[in-house]
């Protein structure tokens, strides 16, 4: 098949979104399908093989100089004076302006794809798509809803509500798009779930796909040794939903006892990390900032527990990373975390959500047991193998093109 791959944004080193495109896109060309990754700015890494088309877009939030005013001779067109003009009123415009830019491009190639597959857009363009009579897939990884819901939760002031509920403005939009498509790929039951009560997608036009990793890259390697008391996370320390701070304070009362830091994979915002140094310690928590993935991997590696204190998620790489290199992993009960690290005590420790002690609990629990440790390492290594890889979610997601095309067929024979 021909495939088009949408992202609004590849980064490949922060969210998922180009982790996504990278690893689905390459297996996908392993099975001989033809992808082009159509993406905006910052734009992912890919594999050979698969070609990248640029969406140019006037890249307001890029690194130094985010939230930009661009100079008049950088205006093209009115999606443009659209997408500075949401950003100027607080608003997040990358998901409308660049459905309306892919749309636009794949109009003008018109037989060029089989299938379009966008990856949690959903946007106006998409709509546009479907009129166009093109094949159409969306993965919808979870409700960006529920970030907003914990986003507004913690803030501090009226402002700052008055602020997020303004960037968060699309997904309104993302609500009226995603009721009307004719199917929905998502990750795990609990976003299925999500999906039903925050965007009003009826259930039987979910097809649930888990992602997961590349286990001959994310594998043990019994050179790199463990360093004692190193817990390792992945999360920025400014998004609520990752429950970071929960996991800061359950390291403090550890450290009480036994050496224990934590490596934060993830952004470090100078504030909050003054503000967890203040109340737990500076010595508790390093953050990392962004790492390649060899620099990944080998953290992973060099640590002896992983632990995922997220209050929500859809799915959750950092699991399936962390056990893939046979990596004991404790997470919480949240959204999706029991679904893709199994049962209490089989290849995971599972604790609630929100709870430092229960985090410390488990996390003194392990540090002092190496045998638990080695055992949860080996059975979160073989249910990894067993269940979660990008090769068996590229076969999945490419019978859910074929049932999208057979579909369209139909739609169009009817007319």
């Amino acid at each position: 098949m021909r495939i088009a791959l949408l992202t609004y944004r590849g980064n490949p080193t922060c969210g998922g979104q180009g982790i996504y495109v990278r690893h689905l896109s390459r297996e996908l060309t392993r099975l001989g399908h033809r992808v082009d990754v159509l993406s905006g700015p910052p734009y992912p890494e890919l594999d050979p093989g698969v070609t990248l088309v640029r969406v140019p877009s006037l890249d307001l939030y890029r690194q130094p100089d985010p939230f930009r005013m661009p100079a008049l001779r950088e205006y093209r067109d009115w999606i443009d004076v659209v997408e500075v003009a949401t950003m100027m009123t607080a608003g997040f415009p990358e998901p409308l302006t660049f459905s309306l830019r892919a749309r636009r491009l794949l109009k003008a190639s018109p037989g060029r794809y089989d299938v379009v597959h966008d990856n949690q857009t959903l946007g106006y363009g998409l709509l546009g798509m479907l009129r166009d009579g093109l094949p159409l897939v969306t993965t919808v990884h979870h409700p960006i809803q529920i970030d907003r819901a914990l986003d507004l939760a913690a803030a501090d002031s009226r402002s700052r509500r008055v602020s997020l509920r303004r960037w968060y403005g699309f997904t309104r939009m993302q609500r009226q798009v995603a009721g009307r498509l004719p199917g929905v790929l998502t990750v795990s039951g609990a976003s299925r779930d999500e999906i039903v009560e925050h965007l009003r997608v009826p259930a039987e036009r979910i097809t649930t796909v888990p992602i997961g990793t590349d286990p001959d890259r994310f594998a043990p390697d019994p050179a790199v040794p463990r360093i004692p008391g190193q817990i390792v996370t992945t999360a920025s320390s400014d998004v609520p939903l990752k429950g970071l701070e929960y996991l800061v304070e359950a390291v403090a009362k550890v450290r009480t006892g036994r050496p224990a830091t934590l490596v934060v994979i993830g952004e470090a915002k100078p504030r909050r990390v003054k503000d967890l140094h203040e109340r737990f310690g500076a010595a508790t928590v390093r953050f990392t900032g962004r790492l390649s993935e060899d620099n990944l991997i080998h953290t992973l590696r060099s640590s002896q527990i992983a632990v995922v204190p997220s209050l929500f998620e859809g799915f959750s790489l950092p699991v399936v990373e962390a056990m893939a290199c046979g990596l004991p992993v404790i997470a919480t009960t949240a959204g999706a975390l029991p679904e893709v690290a199994g049962p209490d005590g089989v290849a995971a420790r599972l604790v609630p959500p929100a709870d430092a002690e229960a985090i410390a609990e488990s996390l003194r629990e392990l540090l002092d047991d190496p045998a638990q440790r080695e055992r949860l390492g080996r059975a979160g290594r073989e249910r990894v193998e067993q269940q979660f890889t990008w090769a068996r979610c590229a076969e999945r997601t490419a019978d859910s093109y074929r049932a999208a095309i057979a579909a369209q067929k139909g739609r169009s024979g009817r007319c």
